[in-house]
């Protein structure tokens, strides 16, 4: 009761998870954006327009003390990286392990944000009935020759059955040999954890930005997560080899070979930008 009072209760939902407290949402979210308009003298024209988005078809994640966070990618982290590498001259193809819809934190969605609303109103069908990246995998990967790189999106959601996930690895693995970017922000790192092998671990060595596990460790106070996490990313990632330069949730951005990360939601548009700016200057 006193939690509600204070507007600190996580919102139960209709399926019996929540979504974070009406405080939470208050300072965690706005209405609007900072998209910087997305402009770019000379888009790319050549063959390798594509990108491929790997989102995440899960929405509840179980806590450690056994509630469930209504979670999903992220509407920003997700759709201001797609905005700038459109306007950058690529093309976003949307997949799903199954091909199941993408879930989506519709509590972050920027209301007053005409492009993102815009962007989400064009994606519609998109994210209700995206590609298989079982299928890809199984039938399309090793000929395309289309992409320039593929894209996670955050969102507590990228922690959900993308780490563990075979064809996560399967076409990570793929970028990397091809030489393709691979994009991922916030949370969204998580999912490299498929390119864990009995030969060692992909990114060992690498350094990246991506959401603070210590952040994460006192969201639960005001409410925006209804428990403890279940597990930690940046723990995982740094007990592979990976060095995470950032202890702030805040705007940084970094690229280290051809991966390009970012820290939160507050780097969606500098990493929307360097990703889409990564991908011109390596195609010229």
């Amino acid at each position: 009761m006193i939690k509600k009072i204070l507007g600190i209760a996580p919102t139960p939902t209709a399926d019996g998870a929540f979504s974070p407290s009406p405080l939470a949402i208050k300072l965690g979210t706005s209405s609007t954006t900072d998209y910087d308009g997305g402009a770019y003298t000379k888009p790319y024209a050549g063959a390798k327009n594509r990108v491929l988005m790997v989102c995440t078809e899960e929405r509840n994640m179980t806590m450690a003390n056994g509630k469930k966070f209504s979670t999903g990618n992220h509407p920003v982290e997700m759709g201001l990286p797609m905005l700038h590498l459109m306007n950058a001259g690529f093309e976003i193809d949307v997949v799903t392990p199954t091909g199941a819809p993408v879930a989506i934190e519709a509590w972050a969605m920027p209301a007053d944000d005409a492009d993102i609303q815009k962007l989400y109103r064009d994606f519609d069908a998109a994210f209700a009935n995206p590609g298989s990246l079982a299928d890809f995998v199984a039938n399309d990967m090793e000929e395309a020759t289309q992409y320039a790189a593929i894209f996670i999106p955050g969102g507590h959601g990228a922690m959900l059955g993308l780490p563990e996930n075979a064809d996560v690895g399967k076409v990570l693995h793929w970028a990397h040999d091809t030489n393709l970017h691979t994009l991922a922000l916030c949370h969204g790192p998580a999912a490299l954890l498929a390119a864990k092998s009995d030969a060692g671990f992909l990114y060992n060595g690498y350094k990246i930005t991506v959401f603070p596990d210590a952040v994460d460790k006192h969201t639960p106070v005001i409410g925006y997560l209804p428990g403890p996490m279940p597990w930690w990313v940046c723990e995982k990632l740094n007990a592979l080899g990976v060095v995470t330069i950032n202890k702030k949730a805040d705007n940084s951005v970094h690229v280290d070979r051809r991966l390009v990360t970012g820290a939160s939601p507050k780097a969606a548009n500098d990493f929307g930008r360097l990703a889409a700016q990564t991908l011109l200057n390596t195609a010229r």
